[in-house]
């Protein structure tokens, strides 16, 4: 019997930095156990390049990323989504939409890259750390035995994955 797939959404205000970042790891990463997605409170003009250049060094596909708002996974006939995991603090603090089938909800904050402001070289920094940390969390996730874990572990150990290094100081969310 095939393995179940996961769905997980991982949310951000612009959906172009961050939320872009984690989809496209988990979906490169997750080995077809996990289908990503990402979104935004409020959406934003596209992915942002650098966010493009770190994914495409590492050879990582970003043609078929987009920036789009969470609306987009809310209504019907969305995907119905295993996990919700938001990027940014600011995200973190909105009310989200009411996600079908009551998913686990976890806050895995990372700085924002877009803001750091100085040369490109440190603007790449900047999304390469980002990444990384992403990186990081994502593996933790892949190493969790999902299927033989009750609700109440997983969502457990889902939200401890974003006390790991690189945690930004925002708020958690609240489930």
């Amino acid at each position: 019997m095939p393995e179940r797939v996961y769905n997980v959404l991982f949310l951000c205000t612009h959906n172009s930095a961050r939320s872009i970042l984690a989809e496209a790891l988990l979906n490169h990463l997750g080995g077809g156990r996990f289908r990503a997605f990402s979104a935004g409170s409020e959406g934003g003009p596209g992915p942002k390049p650098l966010a493009l250049k770190v994914l495409a060094d590492e050879g990582i596909p970003t043609d078929r990323l987009r920036s789009k708002t969470w609306d987009e996974f809310a209504k019907p006939g969305a995907p119905v989504m295993d996990m919700v995991i938001t990027v940014c603090d600011d995200a973190a603090g909105e009310v989200c939409p009411v996600w079908p089938g009551q998913p686990i909800t976890a806050h895995w904050g990372i700085e924002d890259p877009s803001r750091v402001e100085g040369p490109e070289i440190e603007r790449e920094r900047a999304f390469v750390t980002a990444a990384r940390y992403l990186r990081n969390r994502i593996a933790v996730l892949l190493s969790l035995p999902v299927a033989s874990l009750d609700q109440l572990a997983l969502t457990s150990r889902v939200r401890e994955i974003g006390h790991m290094e690189g945690a930004s100081t925002g708020r958690p969310v609240v489930a």
